[in-house]
Parts: C-alpha cells; sequence; structure tokens
C-alpha cells in the first residue's frame, strides 16, 4: 500500500542459482554414466545410478543433462492412423461389446467407479 503501483513492479531475484541444483561434478558423471550404458532410458539411467552409485537422481534431471549434451534420440516408432469404420463390422444385437471404467474420487467419501458395457450395433448399454 505505501509504494502505490511501483510496488506492483516486478523485481529482480538476487539469487544466482537453485538450491537444489546439481553440480557440474555430477552432471559430468551422469554424461559419462549415460555414455558407458547407451542402451539404456534416462528412467533405467536413474534407477541404475540409484542403485550402483548410491546417489538419487530424478528420471527428470537425467533426461534434461542428457538433453542439454544431445544425448537424447528420438525414438523410433510406427505412425499408426485411424481408420474411418470398424474392420469387422456387426450386423446385429450381441455380435461385439465395448466396455470401459472409469473412477471418481468424491472427496468426503471414497473412490467410486463405473463400470459400463456397450453393445456395439445397438449403441445401448448392457449392463
Amino acid at each position: 500500500m505505501d509504494n502505490g503501483y511501483a510496488g506492483l513492479v516486478r523485481k529482480q531475484s538476487s539469487q544466482k542459482y537453485s538450491w537444489n541444483r546439481i553440480n557440474d561434478a555430477d552432471r559430468d558423471k551422469v554424461v559419462g554414466i549415460a555414455l558407458e550404458k547407451s542402451e539404456l532410458s534416462s528412467r533405467e539411467l536413474a534407477w541404475h545410478i540409484t542403485d550402483t552409485y548410491r546417489y538419487y537422481v530424478s528420471e527428470s534431471s537425467v533426461y534434461r543433462i542428457l538433453k542439454s549434451n544431445g544425448l537424447i534420440t528420438t525414438p523410433s516408432f510406427r505412425v499408426m492412423s485411424a481408420s474411418d469404420s470398424f474392420y469387422d463390422k456387426t450386423t446385429s444385437v450381441n455380435q461385439m461389446w465395448q466396455t470401459d471404467f472409469t473412477y471418481f474420487k468424491i472427496y468426503g467419501w471414497d473412490w467410486y467407479y463405473l463400470s459400463t458395457i456397450l453393445d456395439d450395433y445397438s449403441r445401448f448399454i448392457v449392463r
């Protein structure tokens, strides 16, 4: 209140680093281990470092370190596209059913779930 609109101006932080930043020696160690174990993903590498070297480093930190050093490669995967219709078409009721489970958290009570079974031909809920 004392500064008026000038008090709303964003101030520059005085800290140059964060308290939990991984130091450069540990970053270099992660890169070295990643080069030795190139077949491991960032998640597996984080587990390996925690289990073998008794030093905890999170999966996201390993990923960021590897990405900043150019060690993350694009995964090879096959792109699939959706078709316009089902491969097996139904011609009458009860030939094919679809099921779905949905969980709900009701605060103050508990978790509840809704289970539905849908007839593919008629689109009615069977159960």
